[in-house]
């Protein structure tokens, strides 16, 4: 198992997560796609695709839905954006756990805004440095080695806070505990995420299939809303999303690059045992 740099990692469950991120090599795979934009993720992503390609054949059909898959991907933090307008240029961004850097770049690319990206894995770090270094921002959009739970930063120092599926890897009242820290009065935070929804499944074998395959924890619908009152963070927009993540799911079981994972995200959505969400709270005024 590999060992993040310092203490980054502090338990069994971090350093597993650690070792499955820092070990994934596949930029080359993804620049053999075709993926101009120079924007690399490591979330899924909401709405439809488009089906036309589902006719395609051979060589042709693999092209087509890696290039669907990755517009998709990209498109995925509209949903951000969107919760996040309007943002000042001057403002400052904190993304936890912003893996291999395509949310912040976006953040920067939809706003102008400085963007602190935090992760444990050197290999994402590295490669979302050169990401910014492309595209002309390594001046604004930074990227640190650290722990997303522990991060640093000076108290009441970001306008705003963003997660894009990464707090299955953290306890949540830890994390956001650390978010409202480092937040101004005022300042909002806003996750998106896939989580059980309880009231219908206490136990999905959905989500502990996702769970083994990415060595993260799939938290409960409720557990998220009680983790933000907590930590002090009052949620005022929650949205359902999962009726939208299945066609991602649908176009990548199609794919080439499919892992085996696709057929519990898709019935998992399909029944409602899983869900996928977003959740923008604000930090109280003083």
């Amino acid at each position: 198992m590999h060992t993040p740099p310092g203490n980054l990692a502090r338990t069994r469950f971090e350093a597993e997560a650690h070792t499955y991120y820092d070990t994934k090599r596949n930029d080359a795979l993804n620049l053999d796609l075709g993926h101009t934009d120079g924007y690399y993720h490591h979330h899924f992503a909401v709405g439809d695709f488009d089906r036309s390609i589902l006719t395609f054949t051979g060589r042709a059909r693999q092209q087509a839905i890696a290039t669907e898959l990755h517009r998709m991907e990209t498109r995925q933090v509209d949903v951000i954006v969107d919760a996040l307008t309007p943002l000042d240029s001057r403002a400052r961004v904190l993304d936890a756990g912003s893996g291999r850097g395509g949310t912040a770049l976006l953040l920067h690319h939809a706003f102008g805004c400085h963007v602190d990206g935090v992760n444990f894995s050197t290999y994402q770090n590295t490669f979302a440095r050169l990401q910014a270094d492309k595209h002309g921002c390594a001046d604004t959009v930074r990227f640190h080695d650290r722990n997303m739970v522990d991060t640093g930063f000076a108290d009441a120092s970001f306008d705003a806070v963003v997660t894009n599926e990464s707090t299955m890897y953290v306890d949540l009242h830890e994390a956001f505990t650390e978010f409202a820290r480092v937040l101004k009065p005022g300042g909002r935070y806003t996750l998106t995420t896939w989580c059980r929804n309880e009231a219908i499944a206490p136990h999905s074998r959905e989500a502990e299939a996702i769970d083994r395959h990415y060595r993260c924890h799939t938290h409960r619908r409720a557990g998220y809303l009680r983790a933000l009152l907590d930590a002090g963070l009052i949620p005022y927009q929650v949205d359902d999303l999962t009726s939208r993540a299945i066609p991602y799911w649908e176009l990548r079981h199609e794919s080439e690059l499919a892992s085996g994972i696709e057929t519990a995200y898709l019935t998992g959505y399909q029944s409602g045992r899983v869900n996928y969400i977003r959740i923008t709270s604000r930090k109280a005024e003083l």
